[in-house]
């Protein structure tokens, strides 16, 4: 079988080859009559166009790198899906490549990136370097980090206002009569983990109250379990417990209610981070703070365009507040409601 070109489409279509590029274009401009004209001869063509050989004349290839530490957590996979959507309803396609949460991982992963020519990358749930990050300018390929951040401030990043919800956490508890409040954190080495802690040590400081107990959770199951057990050990234990992450507090509240039968939130209040959908099952009815991951890709999208259209605007750090969502877990003081 020959290959059908775009000659051979305009041809039949009674068009300039121009033409045909422009429909198949995102963003070009064409007349609905000519768009109609040249699908309709593509179609019986059986035409489908060159993304590739496109690419190397623009050079532009239309695709953005998406990297990802681990799906684990019921947020990611879910602001994953929309970070593409979106992309795609901007003409984009989205390459996307798993890595750990080290730098050498990540570097491998991003010198890939990089080979595949992408017009961007967008880093979520992953720690990246500022050499890592200068390479990529130096490549004229763009960075911008979806729920993470960086102390370099040449580069845009998205998250929710991390401090301020833990701290909101902190206040909650406080003013719920709570006296021996703990703390599960994630893994040592991502800014969300350290901004909530910063920032519910902060809350806890403003009421007067020491911190408890403290543990990181590494943002695993497993270990957030071990971690609790620890906890409880002794005499005496904590009354309430700030989890980083609500795939983290779901374990922590089994362990809490199976193993150690204690009622929540009677005898431990848990509050968690995120709102993913199980927050609201009836099994957990999970108080957390809500991440509100439609507004995070929106934003996270209109940098990364911006960026694109101009490499010398201004990079951005956006925070996002992140409400209160207010169910059974934990003990509801006065002036808060449901």
């Amino acid at each position: 079988m020959n290959k059908v070109t775009a000659l051979k489409v305009a041809k039949r279509a009674g068009v300039s080859q121009s033409a045909v590029s422009r429909v198949f274009t995102p963003g070009a401009s064409a007349s609905n009559k000519t768009v109609l004209k040249v699908r309709e001869a593509a179609q019986e063509l059986g035409y489908r166009p060159n993304v590739l050989a496109r690419s190397l004349i623009t050079g532009k290839s239309r695709i953005i790198g998406l990297v990802v530490a681990y799906l684990d957590n019921y947020f990611y996979p879910a602001a994953l899906e929309k970070l593409s959507n979106s992309l795609k309803a901007q003409g984009y396609h989205v390459l996307v490549f798993m890595a750990s949460n080290d730098d050498q991982s990540t570097e491998q992963v991003i010198e890939e990136l990089l080979d595949y020519q992408v017009d961007g990358i967008i880093t979520a749930s992953v720690g990246i370097s500022n050499d890592i990050t200068a390479r990529c300018e130096m490549a004229g390929v763009p960075v911008v980090l979806f729920n993470r951040t960086q102390d370099r401030v040449s580069h845009s990043a998205v998250t929710s206002d991390n401090f301020l919800g833990g701290e909101t956490a902190a206040r909650f508890l406080c003013e719920a009569k709570h006296e021996r409040i703990s703390y599960i954190g994630g893994w040592a080495g991502a800014s969300t983990q350290r901004d909530r802690e910063a920032g519910f040590r902060a809350g806890l400081k403003k009421a007067g109250i020491s911190l408890f107990s403290h543990a990181l959770g590494n943002f695993s199951t497993d270990t957030a379990k071990r971690v609790t057990r620890e906890m409880f050990v002794g005499p005496t234990k904590p009354d309430a417990i700030f989890v980083a992450t609500d795939h983290m507090a779901f374990s922590v509240m089994d362990v809490l209610r199976s193993e150690l039968a204690l009622s929540i939130p009677n005898d431990v209040s848990v509050i968690g981070y995120d709102d993913v959908p199980p927050a609201s099952w009836a099994a957990y009815n999970l108080t957390t703070l809500r991440q509100r991951s439609n507004l995070m890709v929106d934003q996270t999208v209109r940098l990364m365009l911006e960026k694109i259209r101009d490499p010398k605007v201004t990079s951005k750090h956006i925070k996002i507040p992140s409400p209160l969502i207010i169910r059974g877990s934990a003990k509801v003081p006065k002036g808060w409601s449901i």
